[in-house]
């Protein structure tokens, strides 16, 4: 006797079981797809692989010969000999005289061919030997010789750097003169005793007349219109005392040029 031991029989047992199905995944799609299909037409060389697309075959007549690939010259023709010919020279050469003419004579020329042909004998370099090998150099630019102490514009400034400060110069100048105009231009002018005491009247005269409307305003102030007024009073008399204070108290005052 067998010790596993089996499940109770039962109705249920017999009935249809359903197969469950398995469900596979969807398949991967790279969301980069498009663009490597692009980058790859894009970087793809063009008969390169296949060769080209549409290649004449060569004819059997005209088959690979030997030294046929070597460069060849042109060949020789009747029009290239008579082009040589005339084309050798650039210029025409004059013709060559005949036995009959009479050469020019009596031409005078100032040009001494004796002293032409006399040959200028070649002067050596100055040099300096200086070791017992006989290793030598040139003195002009050894620095053993005086060559710039001995030109005629030693010592003396360029020409280049007068130029220079003489353009600075002027340039200062100009400028100076420009400064000069623009402070002509706004130089002030002192107020007279006269303008001071007329402008200061002018000043009061408005204070009171601020004042006087000042005065005449409502008790009760309940509307924004007259809120607005008295504040434009209350300001205008503010700045008048202002202006009034400093009057009174310089007497030198500076105003600008119209």
């Amino acid at each position: 006797m067998s010790d596993t031991q089996q499940p109770p029989e039962s109705v249920y047992n017999h009935l249809s079981k359903e197969e469950s199905k398995v469900q596979k995944a969807p398949r991967y799609v790279s969301k980069f797809r498009q663009a490597v299909i692009l980058e790859n037409k894009a970087t793809k060389d063009s008969m390169k692989t296949m060769g080209p697309a549409n290649v004449e075959m060569p004819s059997p007549d005209k088959f690979l010969k030997k030294h046929s690939k070597e460069p060849k010259l042109p060949e020789v023709t009747e029009c290239s000999k008579k082009c040589l010919r005339t084309c050798t020279c650039t210029v025409r050469k004059p013709p060559v005289p005949k036995r009959t003419d009479i050469p020019p004579m009596e031409i005078h020329t100032k040009k001494d061919f004796s002293q032409t042909t006399v040959a200028v004998p070649v002067k050596p370099t100055p040099a300096s030997v200086d070791s017992r090998k006989g290793d030598k150099q040139l003195l002009e630019q050894s620095g053993l010789v005086p060559k710039y102490v001995l030109k005629q514009d030693y010592g003396e400034v360029p020409a280049y750097l007068q130029k220079r400060r003489e353009e600075e110069t002027k340039t200062q100048e100009e400028y100076e003169r420009f400064i000069a105009e623009q402070k002509e231009q706004e130089a002030k002018k002192r107020l007279s005793e006269e303008e001071r005491q007329s402008i200061l009247k002018g000043l009061k005269k408005r204070w009171d007349h601020f004042h006087r409307e000042y005065q005449c305003l409502p008790l009760i102030i309940d509307t924004f219109s007259k809120k607005a007024h008295k504040k434009r009073l209350e300001e205008a008399m503010s700045q008048l005392e202002k202006d009034i204070s400093y009057f009174e108290t310089y007497t030198i005052i500076y105003k600008p040029k119209d």
